[in-house]
């Protein structure tokens, strides 16, 4: 039998005959952009992350986007950010007209480095984005009150992250703004795109709720240059009905992350993921290291055994086509550049059991060897 990468079937399979109930009542209602589900599920969110709101928008990026929007970054701004991020976060920045400034991370944890952080700032930057890589929450004790002294505003991206909560509290609740994306194979994820944003400073709030609808609260009413970025009431009622379920699967996660360390303690050429053993990290993914000239054999093999892995990112943004402009050349951030040929995620879900582990642990103990003693 084979292991999935990713349990969103099992997912749907808990909350399907709940959700096709609520999609039949949406229909029933004739309200298929806005309404109740939409206004419901972000109270809930909010609640549950201890934010004074939450803005549902239709996917990570448009909600890492007007994030940036609301603080009026752009043109002339810089952005400080993680070279080993998804893209998304770096696509925001630039689409504002702001240049994206980027630093390297923690060779053990993978999260941006707090220290590089602080000596990219310049006169211009207008924000920081700290990446809560791999589900992991960055630190932010120094960081956030470090940038308030100098007018910087933190913006979560929590993309990958609901379901951590660090020293009390959860991610996406300290900075100015967090970010989330609901794509379905996220921790928290949607049966399609989705996206929210959690409003920790109160005055940007009404400003994020026009941003995302054309400019304003009230059909007609344009206040601002806008844009079209809502949350779909269909996608919300199954986020509802899996917050149900979120700290139950965070804690699924965290179990099968143990049961990693145990059964991978044993092979060769291997580093585990480093974290705090606490909720911090919600795990959702499971990166381990291997040398880089065996990485992407291991991949295959482990593929040919039914078994399926990723390799979240191949290549950092600053050697990318896309952000070649940026200036940045090969060498510029050595621990991202190396963890780009190292890592691979492992599959990780809420079917993940003992035996899918210890099937996966062996397949890689065939192939590495054991630990050389």
């Amino acid at each position: 039998m084979g292991v999935l990468f990713s349990g969103s079937q099992a997912e749907f399979a808990v909350i399907a005959e709940d959700w096709l109930r609520s999609v039949r009542d949406i229909a029933a209602r004739g309200v298929f952009v806005g309404g109740p589900p939409v206004a419901s599920f972000e109270q809930r969110f909010a609640a549950y992350l201890g934010s004074r709101a939450a803005v549902g928008v239709g996917n990570g990026t448009d909600a890492l986007f007007l994030a940036l929007k609301a603080l009026d970054v752009g043109p002339g701004d810089e952005v400080i950010t993680a070279a080993n991020t998804f893209i998304a976060t770096v696509e925001a920045i630039h689409h504002t007209g702001a240049r994206p400034v980027l630093v390297d991370c923690d060779p053990d944890h993978f999260l941006i480095d707090e220290e590089q952080t602080m000596a990219a700032a310049s006169p211009r930057t207008k924000a920081v984005i700290p990446v809560h890589l791999y589900g992991q929450m960055v630190d932010l004790q120094r960081l956030l009150p470090w940038a308030e002294s100098r007018g910087i505003a933190v913006v979560e991206d929590s993309a990958q992250a609901a379901g951590a909560f660090h020293r009390g509290r959860a991610a996406g609740s300290q900075g100015a703004l967090g970010c989330f994306s609901f794509y379905p194979d996220k921790n928290l994820g949607a049966l399609g795109d989705g996206g929210a944003i959690a409003v920790n400073t109160e005055a940007l709030l009404p400003v994020l709720r026009k941003l995302r609808n054309h400019g304003g609260e009230v059909r007609y009413e344009h206040e601002l240059p806008g844009f079209n970025s809502r949350l779909d009431p269909i996608q919300a009622s199954a986020l509802a009905l899996k917050m149900n379920y979120l700290d139950e699967w965070s804690k699924h996660r965290r179990a099968v992350a143990r049961m990693y360390e145990a059964e991978l303690a044993r092979v060769g050429d291997l580093m585990l993921p480093a974290h705090r053993g606490d909720e911090s990290h919600a795990f959702h993914l499971y990166v381990v290291r291997t040398d880089a000239s065996a990485r992407d054999s291991l991949r295959r093999q482990l593929q040919k055994k039914g078994i399926l892995t990723a390799v979240q990112y191949p290549v950092p943004v600053h050697l990318t086509p896309a952000f070649s402009h940026l200036g940045y050349e090969a060498g510029s951030f050595p621990n991202a550049e190396r963890l780009a040929a190292e890592i691979v995620s492992l599959p990780m879900h809420i079917a993940m059991d003992e035996a899918a582990v210890a099937q996966v642990a062996g397949e890689m103990l065939a192939f590495l060897g054991p630990v050389r003693v």
